[in-house]
């Protein structure tokens, strides 16, 4: 019964409001999908879930990801 943990910043998206509905439906099959292709995993026990967090919640190399991307 696998269980998968997406976590993604709200930014982007064709609102620029962060992914929409049907990007996390895709994530959902894609990782399903895959989980059943390279490890032989039932679809019907497969958990995915997506949380969104805010980009002044998310930090990268000791940095605001902000602060990071400006650097880079």
């Amino acid at each position: 019964m696998p269980y998968v943990n997406i976590k993604i910043t709200r930014e982007g998206g064709p609102d620029g409001k962060g992914p929409s509905a049907d990007d996390k439906a895709k994530l959902i099959a894609g990782v399903t999908d895959l989980l059943q292709t390279v490890l032989g995993k039932n679809p019907a026990t497969t958990f995915v879930v997506i949380d969104e967090v805010a980009l002044e919640d998310w930090g990268v190399g000791g940095l605001p990801v902000e602060d990071y991307r400006a650097r880079q």
